[in-house]
Parts: C-alpha cells; sequence; structure tokens
C-alpha cells in the first residue's frame, strides 16, 4: 500500500499529537484512527484493527508509566480488573460486528462518536458537573456496575477502532472518578480490549504491520511526552481544547 511523503508525515505528526491525547487526558487514539480512516484507502475493519494492536503498545506503556507516579494503587487497580474483565467480552463483540459495518457507516458511527464526546466534554467542563452517580467497586452492586460498564466500552471500541480511554476517562468522570485516576485506571482496560479486539481483528486477517511499524514509535513517544504533560499542565484546559477538536473533526468523518 504505497502512501505519499505529505501522507506518511501527517500521520506520523498525528500519531505523536495522540499518543500525548492518550496519556494526558485519555481521548486521544481516536485521532490515530480518524487519521488512518481519512488519510488512507484501508477498509474499516483494517483501520480498526491496526489501530488496535497500536493501542495494546500505548495501554501498556501508559500503565506503567501511571504505576511509576502512584495512580494505580490497590482500589483503582480493583476497578480497573472489573472494567477491564468486561471489556473483554464486549471488545471481541464489537470486532465481530465490525465486519458487518461499511466503510461509509463505519465514519459516520466514528464521528458521531467524535462529536459525541466532544459534547460531553465541553458541557461537562463548562457547568463544572459533580459526578452523576457515584459507584462504589468494593461493593457487589458497584462491581457489576463496572464489570457492565466494561462490556459497553470495550464493544464500542472494538467496532470503531478507537482505544479504550477515548470513551471510558469520560464515563469514569461521570461516574465521579478523579481525572488522574480515570486516565490510569483506563489505560489498563486498554490493554485488554486491545489485545482482544486485535485477537478478532488478526483472526480476520485484517491488521497493517507495515502501517503499524510506521506509526508506532511516534505514537510511544507522544504517550511518554503526555504522561509528563498530565503532571505539569491543568487538565481542564486540555479536556477543553480536545472538546472542541473533536467537534470539528466529526462532521467530516459522519458526511
Amino acid at each position: 500500500m504505497p502512501l505519499s511523503n505529505v501522507v506518511v508525515a501527517a500521520l506520523v505528526v498525528i500519531a505523536f499529537g495522540s499518543g500525548i491525547g492518550i496519556a494526558a487526558i485519555g481521548p486521544g487514539g481516536v485521532f490515530l484512527t480518524i487519521a488512518l480512516y481519512a488519510l488512507t484507502p484501508l477498509p474499516s475493519t483494517t483501520v480498526a484493527g491496526t489501530a488496535q494492536l497500536l493501542f495494546v503498545v500505548t495501554g501498556l506503556v501508559a500503565t506503567l508509566a501511571y504505576a511509576r507516579s502512584g495512580e494505580l494503587g490497590r482500589e483503582n487497580a480493583w476497578t480497573a480488573g472489573l472494567l477491564s474483565g468486561g471489556s473483554i467480552v464486549g471488545a471481541l463483540f464489537g470486532a465481530w460486528l465490525n465486519g458487518f459495518v461499511s466503510r461509509g457507516l463505519f465514519g459516520l458511527l466514528l464521528g458521531l462518536l467524535a462529536g459525541g464526546t466532544g459534547l460531553l466534554i465541553l458541557y461537562r467542563e463548562r457547568r463544572a458537573l459533580d459526578a452523576i452517580v457515584t459507584i462504589d467497586p468494593t461493593t457487589r452492586s458497584g462491581a457489576v456496575g463496572y464489570a457492565v460498564l466494561g462490556v459497553v466500552l470495550g464493544a464500542c471500541s472494538g467496532l470503531l477502532g478507537v482505544g479504550g480511554p477515548v470513551i471510558a476517562v469520560p464515563a469514569l468522570i461521570v461516574v465521579g472518578t478523579p481525572m488522574l485516576a480515570a486516565i490510569a485506571v483506563a489505560q489498563v482496560q486498554s490493554v485488554f480490549i486491545g489485545s482482544f479486539a486485535a485477537l478478532g481483528y488478526l483472526l480476520q486477517d485484517a491488521v497493517s504491520a507495515s502501517l503499524a511499524a510506521l506509526v508506532g514509535l511516534p505514537l510511544l513517544f507522544g504517550v511518554v511526552a503526555g504522561w509528563l504533560v498530565a503532571h505539569r499542565i491543568e487538565p481542564d484546559r486540555l479536556k477543553a481544547l480536545l472538546g472542541v477538536v473533536l467537534l470539528v473533526v466529526a462532521p467530516s468523518l459522519a458526511l
């Protein structure tokens, strides 16, 4: 699959920026998926499969980084385990479902996800809203709630080829998880989502190894940079910028 030098350069830059977004605020991987969809002629299954394979590696690196900085204590590790367990089932189902989705419908769904996530981020930042509901993962009902949430998030991620943090971080914040803890938990979940979703796509022979190699290194550099950013810059400013960018790109994907 030959790509022009301009497209290659654009993919490298976007991959680096996506890595920053993944580790700094969670929703960053969606930009890589968008770039693969918009800048390459790959079918939607290969776009999603390649992205999921990459998100396994970014999730591992980001998990190690956040464990080092102390955001993955015992309670957060338990929450991550509940989400990840549910995500395995959801990711496999989403990857299977993608095989029935046309490239046009894939773009529409990806655009709706981008726009919906952007609206949610901006609305909650503007209103300074508290958690809609607080779920305690140490109770039986809370554990079930997090597992069910994991199934839903895993299915969306597996279907659209976006990293778990794209939707997990906003969802965790809505249920009362602090910002950095939400990012850390979402990184752990993304490893499980990515692994099982990527397995589903590999079974369909829908992963581009050459493209993964091209964008993989700048993506990982971006993850390390994003982890540093998350501990040095006020997250609210980054979240607001992310929300605006998501709203800008959403219409071009949906049309």
